[in-house]
């Protein structure tokens, strides 16, 4: 095999590692914030819980993100709000057509 025939991360194998490790992150930092809460093993609420939400969404025109209507009740967030937002890519669905 030469140097030609191949790369050290394929593009395709390193996509998926940065996705499998933006969701381990996040998996991670839910269950850091149970123990902080002292509420390890507890999950009755599942990703939301105590004031949070976890959801994936995609990025629109203008780098605009939507809160999914959910989420927006569960946390009683309407228009005008504001949040603070933890932003960890998962997945890059773009056409490599330049």
């Amino acid at each position: 095999m030469t140097d030609d025939d191949s790369t050290p991360f394929p593009p395709a194998m390193f996509a998926q590692q940065m996705q499998d490790a933006g969701e381990q992150a996040m998996k991670s930092q839910q269950e850091l914030f149970e123990q902080f809460l002292g509420n390890a093993g507890s999950s009755a609420f599942g990703p939301m819980n105590m004031g949070t939400a976890t959801f994936k969404t995609r990025v629109q025109s203008g780098g605009r993100i939507s809160i999914p209507d959910a989420e927006r009740e569960a946390l009683n967030i309407e228009e005008g709000d504001i949040v603070q937002a933890v932003i960890v890519p998962v997945k890059r669905n773009r056409d490599n057509d330049d």
